[in-house]
């Protein structure tokens, strides 16, 4: 059984148009986690397009969702060719869109990076034993999605503040042993804890406004690792960028996202 594939079930009940549930488990204290909604759409938009794999994803968060209640999927189809292919889709609930999705599919690679690509390296991270379960206590909230995600901090970052500089890493797999696939990528990459975490401390939930991801690669099985830092906030908003990384290796996503803080 994958948590992750269950409780994003979909039904078409018009060309272009999806039905589900929003499940309350993927919560951050009581608002769904962006990246859980995010894969919820994508499963709507990938249905509808001939390429298999999300490449480039920019989501635009307009309302919190809602736990627990039943959502719609609209999905529009703008564009085909002969690699990629691209459409948008909306999120809605109670009538009002929550979130507003723009994407390009196309075919990821599956095997490791070649002797002349170039990437940034994976963070430098104690193994995953040595790391830190993320506990509700220190970002201030309840975390529901803890149920379902493994996160293990950096432990030079784990506690509030810790860091002294806006930035996080570390671990991160489903709990119930489902191997990484692209869509579950785009969860991931809005499942940590914010960055401003390590400089602020306890700083509760930090919206996301939009998030920006570009996929690289077919993960590979077993645990991915995540750093995110942000050198950018201006009042209460931040942009923080940061990536995934496989067991072998490779970075498989890279993100970008704005951010409200909401302090405790």
């Amino acid at each position: 059984m994958s948590h992750f594939h269950d409780e994003r079930s979909l039904s078409q009940v018009a060309p272009g148009h999806w039905e589900g549930q929003v499940s309350p488990r993927w919560s951050i204290g009581t608002n769904p986690n962006g990246g859980y909604l995010l894969a919820l759409a994508l499963k709507a938009l990938g249905a509808e397009l001939p390429q298999p794999h999300p490449v480039s994803i920019a989501a635009h968060y307009l309302r919190p969702g809602e736990g627990g209640a039943p959502c719609d999927c609209f999905v529009e189809v703008l564009k085909v060719g002969k690699q990629l292919a691209t459409g948008q889709v909306r999120l809605v609930q109670e009538g009002k869109t929550r979130l507003a999705v723009l994407a390009t599919y196309g075919t990821l690679p599956t095997d490791g990076p070649a002797a002349s690509d170039r990437q940034p390296q994976a963070p430098d991270l104690p193994a995953p034993e040595a790391c830190v379960y993320r506990e509700a206590a220190g970002q201030g909230v309840t975390l529901p999605i803890a149920e379902r995600l493994d996160v293990r901090l950096n432990p030079a970052q784990a506690a509030p503040g810790r860091a002294g500089e806006a930035a996080i890493s570390g671990w991160i797999r489903f709990h119930d042993g489902t191997n990484p696939d692209p869509e579950a990528l785009a969860l991931f990459c809005d499942a940590f804890p914010p960055s401003v975490f390590g400089l602020l401390g306890a700083v509760g939930w930090v919206p996301t406004v939009s998030l920006n991801v570009e996929l690289r690669r077919c993960p590979a099985p077993g645990w991915l690792a995540g750093a995110f830092s942000s050198t950018d906030q201006q009042g209460d908003r931040m942009l923080e960028s940061g990536g995934l990384w496989d067991s072998r290796g490779a970075l498989v996503a890279s993100v970008r996202q704005l951010g409200l803080v909401r302090r405790a």
